[in-house]
């Protein structure tokens, strides 16, 4: 069964696709996939229980999903292209559907263990994204082509270990990046007690209280973080910032941090 957060994320993510028909096909696909959702599920029992790692399961796919189509959603109203459209070979919804199929498959790897979970997670994903685009597109195989090439270029480089070249695929790595706050690292804090190396991104993220992303002044996308303690700054330096200095639509973000009552940082 869903838990409330999933159900109030799908709920987020299909009222942001409201004027995309083929998106909101997907995304509903997608949510009632049960082979997906025990795939998640999975993903995330391994990434807490065993491994002692923030949460990688359903919440947190549906949170990066969210905050990707958010994020272009946003770079379209500022008449930003996405790759597929600079390079006339696809369009604004194609591109939507690539980063909604990675922000849901994306640690599916966590399944098997941490080390190069990406590319894990684009073996465990690939008949999924087949079975879905042949679902919601059977007569196009262009379209089916180009979606499945986006998405598993975003796959496989939301860690930053790997060069992307799209800015859809560089969307899926902030979004990534974006999903830290203190909900994220309550349930290991809660279950893994002791002090253990790697302990500092669980702290970090548990004073992080809010991650909101807007329309920027400077740049299209402003990602504002507010957080308890100085710890949080960690976790926006290593983690955050990391993602968005090797993405391709870095140019597009402008990032501030703060303590709550204190002036916030401009990093970008």
């Amino acid at each position: 069964m869903k838990s409330v957060k999933e159900l109030s994320l799908e709920s987020k993510i299909t009222k942001r696709l409201e004027n995309s028909p083929l998106c909101l096909e997907l995304v509903n696909y997608l949510f009632n996939d049960e082979e997906l959702q025990e795939m998640q599920d999975y993903a995330n029992n391994v990434s807490i229980k065993r491994l002692g790692y923030n949460d990688h399961g359903p919440v947190h796919m549906r949170q990066v999903c969210a905050n990707a189509i958010k994020m272009l959603n946003i770079l379209q109203s500022s008449g930003i292209k996405t790759s597929l459209e600079k390079e006339e070979i696809g369009t604004f919804e194609d591109s939507m559907c690539a980063i909604i199929i990675a922000g849901l498959m994306h640690d599916l790897g966590m399944m098997i263990g941490r080390q190069g979970h990406e590319e894990m997670s684009v073996t465990l994903a690939k008949p999924i994204i087949e079975r879905t685009l042949m679902h919601i597109l059977p007569d196009d195989l262009h379209r089916r082509t180009i979606i499945k090439s986006l998405a598993i270029e975003a796959i496989i480089g939301h860690m930053s270990s790997r060069k992307i070249h799209s800015v859809e695929a560089g969307i899926i790595l902030i979004a990534d990046g974006c999903d830290m706050t203190k909900g994220r690292a309550r349930i290991p804090m809660a279950i893994n007690t002791t002090p253990k190396v790697g302990d500092i991104h669980k702290y970090s993220a548990n004073a992080i209280t809010r991650i909101g992303i807007h329309h920027g002044e400077r740049r299209p996308i402003r990602i504002d973080i507010e957080m308890t303690g100085e710890v949080g700054f960690f976790q926006i330096e290593e983690v955050l910032l990391t993602k968005i200095e090797s993405s391709p639509a870095k140019e597009y973000v402008e990032l501030y941090a703060g303590v709550a009552g204190s002036e916030p940082k401009c990093y970008l």
